[in-house]
């Protein structure tokens, strides 16, 4: 088939498979909704997928993605799990880039079935992804509460230790999927879900948009990246902050509910290019204008609110340049 009757096949079956892919979502959504009552429901794209990343370290640098599988815990990719692995002291109290900024400037990235981390002025250093189960479990700690997770030896401790000059020898975790994992509502009793995690400050995704970015950003004189607030997703073609307003959104097969927003603390002041923290803007700035409705102060007080928690209600995968739907009851 050739010329002008080819060009309108063609045409033609383009348009019939972008409408099979709406038809398949739509059957999806009806026929998938966690064993509730089927409902008829609307899907409104307010955006596109922009960025992915995975924090396979806490605090450390993140690992740009173009393709994920979104579990019940969080993003996923080749082996490696967001926030599954964590820098704690000796006692199992967590380290973070609050107490110690130059975590950031840590690169670590999957490579066959190893964990390599790099940093600036040290030897890359390569950490099996499946500790030895001989090596001792954890007891840990994270803002006050109890979780687990497997010592990955001596020589990461080292690596860790040496490099953030620290006085006090520092031990990495992983967390193993056996392990005691901590409720988000015992971190937020308000958090809308019954999500549960490993390592993150509090839901399995963060979500933020690059319209609430560059709005942010149009305010200071220095700008920040969207690496100053380790989201996972980042969404395009929205206004800023509408993402207040999703409840409920369709991304790939990934199905997921708002659970909070995003309360933000000095983090969010560290430069992720150097690793210096300013314990200023951008979060001076935020509080002047994205601090909480005064009927919601017992929950987020002083922190201003920037980005949004979400909970998983069917895992699925998604991808850079996924539209993203709002499920409209």
């Amino acid at each position: 088939m050739s010329g002008t009757w080819g060009a309108l096949y063609q045409s033609r079956a383009a348009w019939l498979c972008a409408a099979g892919l709406a038809l398949g979502a739509m059957a999806w959504l009806w026929q998938g909704r966690r064993g509730s009552a089927r409902r008829r429901v609307r899907l409104q794209q307010v955006g596109t997928v922009a960025q992915l990343f995975l924090h396979p370290v806490k605090s450390c640098r993140g690992l740009a993605l173009n393709e994920a599988e979104c579990t019940k815990q969080g993003l996923k990719s080749a082996g490696l799990r967001d926030r599954h692995w964590m820098v704690v002291k000796e006692d199992g109290h967590m380290v973070t880039a609050r107490q110690e900024p130059q975590l950031v400037l840590i690169s670590v990235r999957g490579e066959d079935s190893y964990l390599v981390f790099s940093a600036p002025e040290m030897k890359e250093l390569r950490l099996p992804l499946e500790v030895a189960k001989t090596n001792i479990v954890q007891n840990c700690r994270i803002f006050g509460h109890d979780v687990q997770g497997r010592d990955c030896g001596n020589e990461i401790g080292d690596w860790i230790t040496t490099f953030l000059k620290s006085t006090e020898p520092y031990r990495l975790v992983h967390f193993e999927d056996q392990l005691k994992m901590r409720n988000c509502k015992d971190e937020f009793p308000e958090y809308d879900g019954n999500d549960q995690v490993a390592y993150p400050d509090l839901s399995p995704i963060l979500l933020l948009s690059e319209a609430s970015l560059e709005d942010l950003n149009s305010r200071m004189e220095k700008k920040v990246k969207v690496q100053n607030f380790r989201p996972n997703i980042v969404v395009t073609g929205c206004g800023a902050f509408e993402e207040d307003t999703w409840d409920e959104i369709l991304i790939g097969t990934l199905e997921m509910k708002r659970a909070l927003h995003s309360p933000r603390c000095i983090l969010t002041t560290v430069d992720p290019d150097t690793g210096i923290i300013s314990r200023r803007d951008p979060l001076d700035t935020l509080k002047s204008y994205r601090l909480c409705d005064p009927s919601e102060k017992h929950i987020y007080k002083a922190a201003p609110l920037f980005g949004q928690f979400f909970g998983i209600l069917k895992p699925g995968i998604l991808k850079v340049g996924d539209p993203v739907y709002k499920i409209v009851y």
